[in-house]
C-alpha cells in the first residue's frame, strides 16, 4: 500500500468492485469502457481532452465489435473532470500510455480515499512503481493499492466513430501489487472482472514481461525509412517484422532474461509469453522461432504501422519499456548493449534524449537500492 508522510500500513477489507472510474479514452479505455458496461458495472470514462469524449458524446455511448457482433453501450458517465470519476469508484483502472502515469499521479492526490484500489491496465515496465513514487512526491495522504497488469487486457483498435474493435481478450496475464504483500488479494479482486489473470510474484516480474518493448522499438527503427516514406501504409506486425528485424527482437529479449534471472524471477521468452497471452499458434511456440511467432499472430495480423516516428511505439516503448529495463540491468549489474543501442538510436531518430526523460531509476524510487535490498522493497514497498 502506498501511504504519504509514513502512515502506517494496513489492509482494509476489500468491497466488491462495482463502480469503476476508467481513465483513459484511446483504445484500451475505450474497449474496457464498452466491455464493463455490457457486463453490468457502473463506468466512469474519463479523458482529460473534450475532444477524445466528443465522439462518444455525438453517438451518445460506445460500440464494440468484438467475433463479429456489434454491441451498443452507454458508460454512466463521460466527463473530463477527474474528480468526478472516481468520486465513488471502487477501482480506479489507468487504461493510459505510461507517459500519463506522473500526470495521473498529480491529478489523482487531491481526490483519492483510503482504501481505493488502482489499477494499471497495463503497467509496462516499472508503473506501478513509477506511479508509487509519484504519488508520495504529490504529497498523498491517504492509503491506495496499486495493482498492474503486464499488457493490456484486450487486443484492440479505435476504427470508427466512437467504434473499438476487439480483437482477442489477452489470456494468462501475469498481474502483481506494489507492495507485493498485497498480490494476492488484489489480483484476487481484479480475477472477478478480468477471470484471465495470473498471480506474479512482483512487479518486476511483470514489468520485466514487457511484450511491447521488446519488440515495437526493434521494429520501428528497423522500418524507420518505410515508415517515413508510406507514412505507415502497411501492416506493422505482418510485413515490417522480418528475420532481421526478428534477430534484433531475439538479442533483446535474451538480454531482457539476463535480468530477470539476476533477480530470481522465472525467465519465460518473449515467445512463450507472446503464446500465453493468446498471441500466436502453437506451431510458433514449439518453434521458439521470434519471427515465426510475430508472422504467426492472428489477432495483430491486420494492425497497420504508426503513420509516424514520433508514436507510442517509440516514445513509450523506449522511454518507459527499454529504459527501465536498461537501468535496472544496471542495477543489478547485468550489461545491455543491444538495449542500450536501440535507446541511442531512437533518441537520434526522434531527437528526444529518451534515457533522461524516460523511467529512470530515480523515477521508479529506486535510487540508491542495493540488489539485496531489492526483494523487500518490492514487497514491503519501503525499506
Amino acid at each position: 500500500m502506498v501511504t504519504g508522510g509514513g502512515g502506517s500500513v494496513s489492509s482494509p477489507v476489500l468491497m466488491a468492485i462495482h463502480k469503476i472510474a476508467v481513465l483513459g479514452a484511446g483504445n484500451g479505455g475505450c474497449a474496457a469502457a464498452a466491455d464493463l458496461t455490457l457486463r453490468g458495472y457502473e463506468v466512469r470514462l474519463y479523458s482529460r481532452s473534450q475532444n477524445t469524449l466528443q465522439p462518444i458524446l455525438e453517438r451518445r455511448g460506445i460500440e464494440m465489435v468484438e467475433a463479429g457482433k456489434n454491441s451498443f453501450c452507454r458508460p454512466h458517465l463521460l466527463t473530463t473532470s477527474i474528480a468526478e470519476a472516481t468520486a465513488e469508484a471502487d477501482l480506479i483502472m489507468i487504461a493510459a500510455p505510461s507517459v500519463a502515469h506522473e500526470y495521473f499521479a498529480h491529478r489523482l492526490v487531491p481526490v483519492l480515499r483510503d482504501g481505493q484500489i488502482i489499477f494499471l491496465n497495463p503497467g509496462h515496465t516499472g508503473g506501478s512503481l513509477h506511479l508509487a513514487a509519484a504519488l508520495r512526491k504529490s504529497g498523498l495522504k491517504v492509503k491506495v493499492r496499486i495493482c498492474e497488469t503486464v499488457t493490456l487486457t484486450y487486443i484492440c483498435r479505435l476504427n470508427g466513430l466512437a467504434r473499438v474493435e476487439v480483437y482477442r481478450r489477452t489470456t494468462h496475464l501475469r498481474c502483481a501489487a506494489f507492495p507485493g504483500k498485497f498480490t494476492t488479494e488484489l489480483v484476487g479482486e481484479i480475477r472477478k472482472i478480468y477471470p484471465n489473470l495470473l498471480q506474479a510474484e512482483n512487479v518486476l516480474e511483470t514489468g520485466l514481461s514487457n511484450i511491447n518493448a521488446i519488440m515495437h522499438p526493434a521494429g520501428m527503427i528497423g522500418n524507420a525509412g518505410w515508415i517515413e516514406k508510406t507514412a505507415g501504409e502497411f501492416y506493422f506486425y505482418r510485413d515490417a517484422i522480418t528475420p532481421s528485424v526478428a534477430r534484433l527482437i531475439s538479442a533483446v529479449d535474451r538480454e531482457r532474461l539476463n535480468i530477470v534471472r539476476q533477480l530470481e524471477l522465472n525467465p519465460t521468452t518473449f515467445v512463450e509469453i507472446f503464446y500465453q497471452a493468446g498471441l500466436t499458434s502453437d506451431s510458433a511456440r514449439a518453434s521458439g522461432s521470434v519471427y515465426q511467432a510475430i508472422k504467426e499472430s492472428v489477432p495483430n495480423q491486420t494492425i497497420k504501422s504508426p503513420a509516424s516516428l514520433k508514436h507510442r511505439y517509440l516514445n513509450e516503448d523506449v522511454g518507459y519499456g527499454l529504459v527501465p529495463m536498461a537501468e535496472i540491468g544496471r542495477l543489478v549489474g547485468v550489461q545491455t548493449p543491444v538495449i542500450d543501442a536501440l535507446i541511442t538510436v531512437a533518441s537520434e531518430i526522434n531527437q528526444i534524449p529518451y534515457r533522461s526523460e524516460g523511467l529512470t531509476l530515480e523515477k521508479m524510487g529506486l535510487a540508491g537500492v542495493k540488489l539485496k535490498e531489492l526483494k523487500g522493497l518490492l514487497y514491503e514497498g519501503e525499506l
